[in-house]
Parts: C-alpha cells; sequence; structure tokens
C-alpha cells in the first residue's frame, strides 16, 4: 500500500515541526546573538518562531534581526501590549529558552516574574528546554546547579553547556549548546514517546576493511539514514545504542555511541549488546563485502595486493544468536530489484527490509532525501516516496510498531 497522506504529516510534525509554535525566549548572554541562527534553523523545520527578549538580551542583539529572522513581532515589555505574556504562551506548542543565563534561570526555579520572558514562563503549560550559558565558574556554582536541579524536577529538558573557550577567556563548561543540538532537543520534546521501555541498536555508515595500514576497502555510505533512525528512535523514548562506521557526522546527544571501524569490529559490537537483550536491531549500516584474506602490516607495492574474501555476513550471524532481536535490514540496489530485495530478507531470516534504488534522483547515499519500499516477512509492503530521511526514520518505526503490535 502507499504511504498515506496522515501518516506523511503526522511524521512531518514529528520531525519537521510543521505546523507547530515555538515561543524562544532570549537572554542577556553573549551567545544571544545565536538566537538568530537558531530562529532560522527552527523555521527550516517548519515551525513558527516567537520571540520574547530581556533587556539584558537587547544589549548584546537587537530586536529587529530577530524579528526579520522570525517574521514576527519579537515582545521585550510587559507594556508592550496588554496581556500578551498571557495569550502567547497559550498559543505557543514549546517555550525554549536560549541563552538561559543564571538569572533567568534562578527567576524561574523561584517563580520571580518581572519582565516579559519570566513572567510568560509562569504562564506557559506545555514543554519547556532550556539551553544554559554563562562562564564555566557561575555555572558550576551551587546555587545555580541546584536551581537547574529543581527545574529539572519539574519536568523542564535541558541541553548543553558545551565545554570548550568562553567569551571571557577562559576555558570551562559553559558555552550555548550547538544550534543543531538545541533543535534535536526541541523535536525530542515535542515527539509522543510510543518506543519508551523498548531497546533499539541501530548500526549506520561503511565499514573499512584494510589492506595494508594505509589503504582500505569500503563504499560510498555516509551514515545519515542510520544517524536518521537512531535519533527518530530516541525522540520517540528508546533507549538507543548507535554503532557507526567511519563517517562525518556528529555524535548525537542522548543516545549510547559507539565508533568501530571494520565489519569485525562491528559484529563484536552488536554480539555485546545483543547479548544484554535488545528489542530491535536495525541495519543500516553498509558493511562492506569483501576483505584482505591476510592484511600486510606494511604498505604493500601494487603488485602485491593481498587476495581478498567476503566478509561474515553480520545479519545472519545474529538472526541465528540465542537472544535474536527483531531484525530491520536495507537493501541498497541499482534498479527496481525488489525481488532481490525481498530474497535477501528470507535468506538472512530479517523481520523487515527497507529497499531503495540509489541510481532515483534524491534517493541513496550522502543525500539528506530517500525514497524506500519497506516489506516484511508477512508479504507486507509500503512505499514511501521522496522525503527527508528523517521522515523515512519515522516511517521505518511506525511500521516495526505495527507489525510488533
Amino acid at each position: 500500500m502507499s504511504f498515506s497522506a496522515a501518516k506523511r504529516k503526522r511524521n512531518q510534525q514529528l520531525t519537521n515541526l510543521k505546523n507547530r509554535s515555538v515561543l524562544l525566549g532570549v537572554s542577556g548572554g553573549v551567545a544571544a546573538y545565536k538566537a538568530v541562527e537558531l530562529v532560522r534553523r527552527l523555521k527550516d523545520k517548519g515551525a513558527s518562531v516567537t520571540v520574547m527578549m530581556t533587556g539584558a538580551a537587547q544589549q548584546f542583539i537587537t530586536p529587529l534581526s530577530l524579528q526579520i529572522a522570525s517574521q514576527n513581532t519579537v515582545y521585550t515589555s510587559l507594556f508592550q501590549e496588554p496581556l500578551t505574556h498571557i495569550s502567547i504562551p497559550a498559543a505557543a506548542d514549546i517555550l525554549v529558552v536560549a541563552p538561559a543565563t543564571a538569572n533567568s534561570i534562578a527567576k524561574f526555579a523561584n517563580g520571580i516574574a518581572d519582565d516579559m520572558l519570566s513572567t510568560a514562563f509562569l504562564a506557559f503549560r506545555g514543554p519547556v528546554v532550556i539551553a544554559p550559558s554563562m562562564n564555566g565558574k557561575m555555572y558550576e556554582h551551587p546555587v545555580v546547579q541546584e536551581n537547574l536541579k529543581k527545574l529539572l524536577s519539574l519536568g523542564i529538558v535541558q541541553t548543553g553547556p558545551d565545554s570548550g573557550p568562553l567569551a571571557c577567556g577562559e576555558e570551562g563548561t559553559g558555552r550555548l549548546a550547538e544550534v543543531r543540538d538545541i533543535v534535536d532537543t526541541v523535536v525530542a520534546a515535542l515527539t509522543p514517546k510510543d518506543l519508551i521501555g523498548q531497546k533499539i541498536v541501530v548500526t549506520a555508515g561503511p565499514t573499512r576493511e584494510y589492506l595494508d595500514p594505509v589503504r582500505f576497502i569500503s563504499n560510498r555510505s555516509s551514515g545519515k539514514m542510520g544517524f536518521s533512525v537512531a535519533k527518530a528512535a530516541r525522540n520517540r523514548g528508546a533507549e538507543v545504542v548507535l554503532i557507526s562506521g567511519p563517517t562525518a557526522l556528529e555524535s548525537p546527544q542522548g543516545l549510547t555511541f559507539r565508533r568501530v571501524d571494520t565489519s569485525d569490529q562491528m559484529l563484536s559490537a552488536l554480539r555485546d549488546e545483543t547479548e544484554r537483550g535488545v528489542s530491535a536491531l536495525i541495519m543500516a549500516a553498509a558493511v562492506a563485502d569483501f576483505r584482505s584474506v591476510r592484511p600486510s602490516k606494511a604498505k604493500v607495492g601494487k603488485n602485491k595486493i593481498p587476495l581478498l574474501t567476503c566478509t561474515e555476513d553480520i545479519v545472519s550471524c545474529i538472526a541465528g544468536g540465542e537472544k535474536r532481536p527483531f531484525i530491520i535490514g536495507f537493501a541498497a540496489e541499482t534498479g527496481k530489484k525488489l525481488d532481490r530485495a525481498r530474497e535477501k530478507m528470507k535468506r538472512k531470516k530479517m523481520d523487515m527490509i527497507v529497499f531503495n534504488d540509489v541510481t532515483e534522483k534524491g534517493s541513496g547515499f550522502e543525500t539528506d532525501t530517500n525514497r524506500v519500499v519497506i516489506m516484511d516477512k508477512k508479504n507486507g509492503v509500503m512505499r514511501t516516496g521522496l522525503m527527508s530521511k528523517d521522515d523515512v526514520a519515522d516511517a521505518i518505526l511506525d511500521r516495526y510498531l505495527k507489525i510488533k503490535a
């Protein structure tokens, strides 16, 4: 069956923030200038963004800059428009405070309402995300930590701060979280948690099979699809382990990340995880098919390339284990070879397989989009059409939940 418009709309809301209203509070730290990029990235995801600024924030960035970025009125005073501290929070799906200074955190924790942002915080009844940013000594102060502990106990979600060079010239923990991490946290906070209690292992990226210390066999996998699946499962409440071969992607927050290099290392990591008990294995990695019979310990000449043999079939190894999880595999083909994917699923004893034709425009390696066909051993077939890899990830998890139900 084709992917329904209703499910597509749901997935876009989960991952792209389409039709979501974000209330962004900007308080007075030097990282306030990053709020412009944050607004743009949230809008790129489809959200509408309304900004509230403290007086101190206006010393670092102008309301006009954020008005241009958000294409909405920026609110800076309780007296700018009567009762907006009530009406604007009532219309928002989520409140995000970035940067959240020690002062704003203290106000939130102790119920002080003396400006637009702190008053709106008390009036808001949805999920709240704070991204602290301040000097490292300030952040580590027991009073700040106690205030944060109090806010977290109320269900408020914290992202960051990061460690590194600070604006004052010192090194420490206090840098505003990366904008991409703040956006990821917003998406996660708005995602229904239908995978709570499940442990999901995802593999991603290529493997490298070494011929000698400087040469290896690999493939074009960027890891983007596997990373999208891992983040989607995390957002939906699963305990996630992401096992990745070499990629240029940043390790996602909020999950266990294991970096491997070769297919043997990936299989070892998978055995280690599955022996502890796993609900599902989603094998998005593109494992190299060949390796050297005996890799050389020194660089060899062109005329002395080692003989090749096939790598061990990781999926078959896990499928034959005592603690076999639900297994979802991938089949990247050149052409519409659905029968090959179906045969692969049966031969390797998978429960589901995700087929994609890498020759189709917008699909396959190194792209941010994909078009897949999801098949299961009960002969169910679902086609997604072209969509973002984040949306494909949610489609895969939707299908997994339906089959497991």
